[in-house]
């Protein structure tokens, strides 16, 4: 990386990373301990390793205020915390700005960012969401209609990839999530676009069976190649979400965990399940040995990228030089 591309210590400080999601029953001894204490609390977990985390549920329906109040109840003690949240379907994917829907779904919020836990709103659109004229001006619908949030917008269709587009976003005050998805007809490309000052990152995983889209594990190499764009990014950004979205069976606490060593060019604490379900994170890992083990002997001899990585390898300072 150019010297121009280094992670400085003010932009790594604006840089938030974590999973997308918390609530998977493949989670369970793979994420969470097997045998929980009295009171556990999935995103409280998780918070102690992560500085973000983006809400999944508010994506199939209005988050109940209730349920958001519980939340912050179980955060109070997270330090440097933050949520992301999706935004309710209703209005990306059936464009239906029901009066109704949008209090429901702002009051379902409200307890967040009475507390300071909500960073931003993530408006994930679908595929066949193509720019057109009449579709730009629904973006533009939608973000009058609730301009109380910090709104950022994911297109997966790569029609959204050009000047106009992000003109106009940036002329809405609606900033862009560069993706990383499998690269399909018109499939939005790897970007580093910035709009607001929010930027954000959101790692799909490159599975090509659509019903399995989330199993998909990150190399290093792979993960690395998104570092200079986010050295980038966070340069230009006054925050910086990158959220894995990978989630089949831990597989995106364990990408975000190694995006997190790779930024900070330090080892990181890693939850006991995830460090037994991902052997190779001893690499990383503040509570383990730093010794390389047979499993790494193994990989190496596969070729695996996995095997060239710890936070002071020579790919960590080609990617940081």
């Amino acid at each position: 990386m150019a010297n121009k591309e280094r992670i400085s210590g003010e932009s790594k400080a604006n840089i938030r990373v974590g999973p997308a999601g918390w609530s998977y029953s493949d989670w369970n001894g793979a994420v969470y301990p097997t045998n929980r204490p009295h009171g556990f609390h999935e995103a409280a977990y998780l918070a102690q390793y992560f500085s973000v985390i983006e809400i999944n549920a508010s994506f199939d329906r209005p988050l109940r205020p209730e349920v958001s109040r519980v939340w912050v109840q179980k955060l109070a003690q997270a330090k440097n915390f933050e949520f992301t949240a999706k935004l309710y379907r209703g209005f990306t994917h059936d464009q239906n700005l029901d009066p109704a829907e949008l209090r429901r779904f702002s009051q379902g919020l409200e307890p967040l960012i009475d507390n300071g836990l909500l960073g931003c709103v993530l408006a994930q659109f679908p595929a066949s969401f193509r720019l057109s004229a009449e579709n730009l001006a629904y973006v533009a619908r939608l973000a009058r209609a609730m301009p109380q949030y910090p709104l950022v917008a994911e297109f997966r269709n790569a029609s959204w990839n050009n000047s106009r587009a992000l003109a106009a976003l940036a002329d809405l005050g609606i900033g862009f999530c560069n993706i990383d998805q499998p690269q399909l007809s018109q499939s939005m490309p790897p970007t580093e676009h910035i709009t607001s000052p929010i930027g954000y990152v959101r790692l799909e995983g490159r599975n090509y069976q659509p019903e399995a889209r989330s199993d998909h594990f990150y190399s290093v190499d792979q993960l690395s190649r998104w570092l200079p764009r986010i050295a980038r990014l966070a340069q230009s950004s006054q925050k910086l979400y990158v959220v894995a979205n990978n989630h089949f069976a831990g597989q995106s606490v364990a990408n975000a965990l190694e995006i997190e060593s790779m930024i900070s060019r330090q080892r990181v604490a890693v939850p006991p399940a995830i460090l037994d379900r991902f052997p190779q994170l001893q690499r990383i890992a503040l509570n383990q040995p730093a010794q390389r083990s047979s499993f790494f002997d193994a990989v190496k001899e596969t070729r695996d990228a996995w095997g060239a990585w710890t936070p002071q390898s020579p790919l960590a300072a080609s990617v940081h030089a």
